[in-house]
């Protein structure tokens, strides 16, 4: 009888093992193999398959479903197993201007965004939390008693006006419009409150990424969230300034550094608009070309399957000056679900190591170098390790551009 429950123990064990390894194999294949991919126009299917070699993997023939030359690339695992249907769709090769410098980031949120409720003192000494379980953390209040507000100061005058009526709110909630609401408590003070805590700007420092040959520009490579709701910001405007680094916090394990620095906020200084916020990077208008402030330098673009692991480099400011940096790619994901971690990428450069300790905050966006072609940007930093961090495609930062101009 014991032998008998050891042997089935065993063998649960083994067919355990064997699943383990092939839901490994397959998440391994799939980040290998990309869903859809760009190539240069006029590349054939022969171009592709080998590109995308992979050990176990096999490629069907290639089904037309585009006027443009896009195609459906089928294929399998070992040959008869089907895994998966690759979307090839032609494009244009492209360059465009690589950056690399310091920029400042001004943005006005899409009407006034809640932070937080909180209690107020009554004038009889009671707590009250009047907006409690009805505005919540995240919500934009973008009306107050019909009327369109947009700023923290047009709702705090509007709430200065109230008489102790219950006040409808317009909110924005996860990209629904609801109306709530909220009957005001009179302080000890005798001044009338909504009990919220709210936010209708943001500002940070940043790297320049990249301009197009029509203008535009891309830069961060991740979107810029609220740091109290962890959200990304709705935005109703913005502008890219001139910014200078006066300091450098070094980081280390467990504790990212940062550029430290301001921003001249000055008309003089704007150097483009902000039109977009979006989990890939903040996008505009770039009107600062001509400036000197700003390197700009014309280069290929890759494609992400072109993308290898080995040496690459990294173009960034850390006194006013851009400089070229040695690193690493050490992981490629052609299928990750965040498509700001594509790749891992190491500095190995003794300067910026010494200077920064890897990548800080503020870096982030500083274009990626290999083999003659930008192939995308610095996004965030390993808190354990700083040295290190997560990189976008550019060819992923590119497609928002696209989309939005």
């Amino acid at each position: 009888m014991n032998k008998r429950k050891y042997r089935l123990f065993v063998i649960c064990c083994l067919v355990l093992d064997l699943l383990v390894m092939l839901i490994s194999g397959y998440r391994y294949l799939d980040r290998k193999i990309p869903d859809e991919i760009q190539i240069s126009r006029g590349k054939k299917t022969e171009d592709v398959t080998e590109v995308l070699s992979t050990p176990f993997v096999t490629f069907e023939e290639a089904v037309t479903v585009s006027q443009d030359g896009g195609y459906i690339l089928p294929c399998k695992l070992l040959g008869y197993i089907p895994f998966k249907e690759i979307k090839v769709t032609p494009a244009d090769d492209q360059e465009i201007y690589v950056s690399g410098s310091t920029i400042g980031i001004y943005m006005q949120t899409e009407g006034v965004l809640v932070i937080d409720t909180g209690e107020i003192q009554n004038r009889n000494g009671e707590t009250e939390e009047p907006a409690r379980n009805i505005i919540r953390q995240g919500d934009y209040i973008i009306s107050f008693n019909g009327e369109k507000i947009s700023t923290k100061r047009e709702l705090i005058d509007d709430i200065s006006e109230l008489d102790g009526s219950e006040v409808t709110l317009g909110i924005s909630r996860k990209g629904e419009s609801i109306p709530v609401s909220v009957t005001p408590v009179k302080d000890k003070k005798g001044d009338y409150k909504l009990g919220i805590w709210v936010r209708d700007d943001t500002q940070g420092i940043g790297t320049l990424t990249y301009v197009d040959q029509n203008g535009n520009y891309g830069a961060l490579g991740h979107g810029i969230s609220d740091i109290d709701t962890a959200q990304l910001l709705n935005i109703r405007n913005g502008a890219l300034y001139k910014a200078r680094i006066l300091a450098i916090n070094k980081g280390s394990k467990g504790n990212p550094g940062e550029l430290a620095g301001y921003i001249c906020y000055d008309d003089r200084n704007i150097l483009g608009t902000i039109e977009a916020n979006s989990r890939n990077g903040i996008y505009g208008q770039f009107t600062g070309i001509a400036d000197d402030a700003i390197t700009l330098k014309k280069m290929p673009a890759a494609y992400k399957q072109e993308v290898k692991i080995g040496t690459a480099t990294i173009l960034c400011s850390t006194d006013g000056e851009v400089k070229e940096y040695d690193a690493e790619i050490r992981k490629i994901d052609l299928n990750h679900e965040d498509t700001n971690k594509s790749f891992v990428i190491k500095v190995t450069d003794k300067e910026l190591l010494e200077a920064t300790g890897g990548i800080v905050q503020g870096l982030s966006g500083s274009p990626v170098i290999q083999n003659g072609k930008i192939i995308g940007a610095v996004t965030h930093v390993f808190v354990q390790d700083a040295s290190s961090g997560y990189g976008i495609f550019i060819e992923n930062m590119l497609k928002n551009t696209e989309r939005l101009f």
